[in-house]
């Protein structure tokens, strides 16, 4: 008798398992599906470093950045006492004209008022931006579920000038 209901228990326990992992398995397989903005920066050509028109794609095949919202960071300048500085993205345009984001396949362009902020914090010190990093912070409705929002961070991005010319390069994992 008391076998019987220690292996009714045991059987009890394995069925909670399987059900817990079975819905860790399915958060996780949905939670890679999401869909993820992709940076790229255009080549500084001409004036400031932060200059620059940044582009925003969306690499996903199924599901769209609904209502996407981007902010530039600040993440350091090094040896400048500069703390993180989130700043609204301007001058974004996508490839549906009216749109408030990025269906899937499709991109479009900001830029980082960076340089104005920093007019007001340091002297206008031409080498500044080759000390700087820098990363986007996206804010955009989850898929099929549009009252919640989810939030990803870039990787850091650094101003590459061994190439030419030089751009704004994502930094590599270390």
């Amino acid at each position: 008798m008391m076998a019987r209901g220690g292996a009714q228990s045991l059987e009890q326990m394995l069925r909670v398992v399987i059900v817990l992992a079975l819905v860790a398995g399915t958060a996780t397989g949905l939670w890679l599906l999401r869909p993820v903005p992709s940076y790229s920066s255009d080549d500084v050509t001409a004036g400031s470093s932060f200059d620059v028109t940044f582009r925003v794609e969306n690499k996903d095949t199924w599901f769209p950045l609904a209502n996407l919202r981007i902010s530039c960071v600040l993440a350091h300048v090094r040896a400048e006492p500069i703390a993180p500085t989130l700043i609204e993205a301007t001058n974004m345009r996508f490839a549906t004209t009216g749109a408030s984001g990025l269906e899937p396949g499709e991109s479009g362009t900001f830029t980082c008022p960076f340089r104005s902020f920093m007019a007001h914090q340091t002297k206008d010190d031409p080498g500044m931006a080759t000390r700087a990093e820098i990363y986007f912070r996206s804010d955009y409705d989850v898929p099929l579920l549009g009252r919640f929002r989810l939030t990803d961070n870039s990787a850091r991005f650094f101003l590459d000038t061994r190439v030419l010319p030089p751009r704004w390069v994502q930094k590599p994992p270390q």
